[in-house]
């Protein structure tokens, strides 16, 4: 059986998703922890443009996970369940980019080994569950 052909919009937007989690694996194995966690929202961020698009919303100027899935529950209400993550994940979009945006920005200062692992972790089950919902 194969899968269903996507626009090609919608394959730049996963082809770019993709490059962003894969990117977020090596920069784990660096122990470079900020840059998985900002790797890790962009995958998310991409993944959800890419599934909107293909739902025929058009895309708005954003890059809050939040903002995102609320527009794929009006979609299909099961994204609620990643709720929790994306608000824990936009946290990073960031604070993990400027250095001057990290004192104070997040109260713990640089995401480390744990919170880089939980996001990577994140962006794989959703990464997961969006190719399902794509056919990919």
């Amino acid at each position: 059986m194969s899968s269903p052909k996507l626009p090609e919009e919608v394959l730049n937007w996963l082809y770019f998703a993709d490059e962003d989690y894969l990117s977020a694996e090596i920069m784990l194995k660096a122990r470079i922890y900020n840059k998985v966690c900002f790797l890790s929202q962009q995958a998310i961020e991409k993944g959800l443009k890419a599934y909107l698009l293909n739902c025929g919303k058009r895309l708005k100027k954003t890059h809050k996970i939040i903002d995102l899935l609320a527009e794929c529950v009006e979609i299909e209400p099961v994204f609620k369940s990643f709720e929790n993550e994306a608000l824990e994940i936009d946290r990073y979009y960031i604070p993990t980019r400027y250095p001057d945006a990290v004192v104070g920005a997040l109260p713990e200062g640089l995401p480390g080994k744990e919170q880089a692992g939980t996001a990577l972790e994140s962006a794989s089950r959703i990464r997961k569950f969006l190719k399902n919902r794509l056919g990919v």
